[in-house]
């Protein structure tokens, strides 16, 4: 079967966007990445659009990317709608790196695309992320992961939560407290994640936030739910991104192998009834390993990573579940300045979920552009020197003791 690669990758800068249509915003992700990969329309055979929001908050539940893609000018081909909560965009591209390595296609587009901020719907804003878990055992789940937490108390100095907030958030609080209780995490060493990413941020151009913080000023931030503060949490954000995948033939033939990326792995997983405590079973860890036996590789060979920050805890949990540290120390491992850019194993140089922004849908997708830009030596002041396999850990809703899905993609710098 063909090698697969991404050869071309664009985005909208993130933000709030609030005068702009997905329509537009994904014309801008598609123009961009054409343009990258040195491709017209006409070269697309087949596409997936991603998309968690349009259903919840403009009434679009279906056929959403036939919608998007056919204003843009897309006739004909197939195109598939992936919604996959937070790893919408990641799943739609292991879908179409599945259909173009089984020679379905040559060429396949994805494109995630998201508009969250809608100041006229607020309540529906934050009503639109219970959508990703299971309305049915809601009540349930939530007490289940909330129980988590509960042995670990605020100090009596600690500001009261915003009342405004995701429902992650208060399930990020839990998840927090809990490995808090197991293995001695502080509330410092979780504001290190946040201080390390904005600071990342500040070279981002397509970031939402680019303004560096201090570990004091993220420990002093506005508190969302203890020991949450404000500059740990993801921002609602809108924004768009577009990826061109193609075959070993198709690069070949074109000339492009130059800047052609290679999607080295994958590995996919769902959520399971694990017990709380039985870490090597979270779908994450179960992911990144199926990603590091396709690609032949294990974590020590990854140059650097995106994960899935939605919370600065998550991206300590994620560091484990990786492999890229044992269960207990991630929080160690980022106060000691390793994850920074410069160090040993850089971790989220784009600044992560929590500062460059996260459109839910485009997500996974943006993750695997940073990268892109990464391994082609593209970045410019967020450059990692020598960059050869970077991975991009995306997450998704919440089922259980966890998320619902995990995509987990490694990918290999061009051979020049």
């Amino acid at each position: 079967m063909s090698n697969v690669y991404v050869i071309g990758a664009g985005m909208t800068k993130l933000g709030k966007h609030l005068e702009r249509s997905v329509k537009d915003l994904s014309r801008e992700a598609i123009d961009a990445a054409l343009a990258d990969a040195h491709l017209t329309k006409d070269a697309v055979q087949a596409a997936w659009f991603c998309n968690t929001r349009q259903g919840a908050l403009e009434g679009q539940h279906g056929v959403r990317g036939q919608a998007s893609l056919r204003a843009y000018g897309f006739e004909s081909i197939p195109i598939f709608n992936t919604d996959n909560a937070c790893a919408s965009s990641s799943s739609g591209l292991f879908q179409g790196f599945a259909a173009v390595k089984a020679g379905l296609f040559e060429v396949a587009l994805v494109v995630g695309a998201e508009k969250m901020n809608f100041p006229e719907k607020r309540e529906a804003m934050f009503e639109a992320f219970k959508g990703s878990w299971d309305r049915d055992l809601a009540d349930e789940h939530l007490a289940r992961l909330l129980a988590l937490g509960q042995d670990v108390l605020p100090p009596d100095s600690a500001a009261s939560g915003s009342a405004e907030r995701s429902v992650f958030m208060d399930i990020y609080s839990a998840q927090a407290r809990f490995h808090m209780k197991m293995f001695g995490t502080t509330v410092e060493q979780i504001a290190h994640v946040a201080a390390k990413n904005h600071w990342h941020s500040q070279w981002n151009p397509f970031a939402q936030y680019r303004h560096p913080m201090t570990v004091e000023e993220v420990l002093a931030d506005k508190m969302i739910a203890w020991p949450i503060t404000r500059s740990m949490c993801a921002p609602m954000t809108d924004g768009a991104c577009a990826l061109v995948v193609a075959s070993d033939d198709f690069v070949r033939k074109q000339g492009l192998a130059s800047r052609a990326v290679r999607v080295r792995g994958m590995g996919v997983s769902s959520s399971s009834d694990r017990a709380a405590k039985d870490v090597s079973h979270h779908l994450t860890r179960v992911a990144a390993f199926r990603a590091y036996d396709m690609a032949g590789v294990g974590p020590t060979d990854i140059s650097l990573a995106e994960l899935h920050d939605a919370s600065a805890i998550a991206e300590i949990l994620h560091m484990e579940n990786c492999g890229f540290c044992e269960y207990g120390q991630g929080g160690p491992m980022v106060a000691s300045g390793v994850t920074r850019l410069g160090g040993k194993l850089p971790i989220n140089v784009s600044g992560g979920l929590h500062s460059k922004g996260h459109p839910i849908g485009a997500t996974g997708a943006i993750q695997v552009h940073d990268l892109v830009r990464q391994l082609r030596g593209e970045a410019g002041e967020n450059q990692v020197q020598g960059a050869k396999l970077g991975m991009a850990e995306n997450g998704g809703g919440f089922h259980g003791l966890e998320e619902a899905a995990c995509v987990v993609t490694i990918l290999e710098a061009p051979q020049r």
